[in-house]
């Protein structure tokens, strides 16, 4: 879309930039999307998906986007495997497209996208442990030349982000989320679990499931702090994103 306040400007450019900062290309991708919700971890097992336009009232041309990242059937098995193996009960499907929290920030990040993809859901119980401990279980994968992504958003109150409200709780949220990230792993988790106590936490989150993609990709962590790799303020609403290794 345009922009022409230039509000997305250095979430752009850190997109763009993202690649050069791993250091070696990834063998495929995991993405943890905010706007996916089932019973149970659910798998993306498709080879070839295609895009789920999934916002409202937008640009004609935003319906139009093309972005033809092929699927991993392989590594949404070993996803699979690796979920059992911890005690849930994952699912898979091949139906579904890629989700705007997939297709849109990638676009940017991968515009040939040509680096396979598996999307995995988020459970629609948003307990912020169960979502660790997805993380935990998904851990080997880091080893495995997979990249794990968290797609959420920092914060996500939308009708507070157009109205000049909660500016403070905004920063102040921020603020503790890096302040819990860069922590020791076992006081990183114990302040996870308890996100909804955090200084201005509901004012930036009155839902979970922006928040979450986040909390697996902190489970997968292991004992690694994770750095914050992006920060600016968005029509007055502080924005992050951190990268674990």
């Amino acid at each position: 879309m345009d922009d022409p306040q230039r509000l997305w400007t250095k979430m752009g450019a850190f997109l763009r930039d993202i690649p050069a900062t791993l250091g070696r290309r990834p063998k495929a991708i995991l993405v943890i999307s905010a706007h996916w919700l089932e019973a149970t971890p659910t798998v993306h097992a498709g080879a070839h998906p295609g895009l789920l336009f999934d916002y409202y009232n937008f640009p004609a041309e935003t319906y139009r986007l093309t972005w033809p990242a092929p699927g991993a059937p392989a590594l949404a098995a070993r996803v699979g495997e690796l979920l059992d193996a911890a005690g849930f009960q994952p699912a898979s499907e091949t139906e579904r497209g890629w989700d705007h929290g997939v297709f849109v920030p990638f676009k940017m990040i991968w515009p040939d996208a040509d680096v396979p993809v598996v999307q995995l859901s988020l459970q629609k119980n948003l307990d912020p442990a169960t979502h660790l401990a997805i993380g935990r279980a998904l851990a080997p994968l880091r080893h495995e030349d997979v990249l794990i992504v968290g797609s959420g958003m920092s914060y996500h109150n939308l009708r507070n982000f157009f109205s000049g409200r909660g500016n403070e709780e905004a920063a102040a949220f921020d603020t503790w989320l890096d302040e819990t990230l860069s922590a020791p792993a076992a006081e990183r988790t114990r302040r996870l679990i308890a996100w909804e106590a955090a200084p201005g936490a509901i004012a930036s989150h009155p839902e979970a499931e922006h928040l979450l993609p986040l909390h697996v990709v902190a489970g997968a962590a292991g004992e690694e702090a994770a750095r914050r790799t992006f920060h600016d303020n968005i029509l007055g609403k502080a924005i992050s994103a951190f990268q674990f290794g």
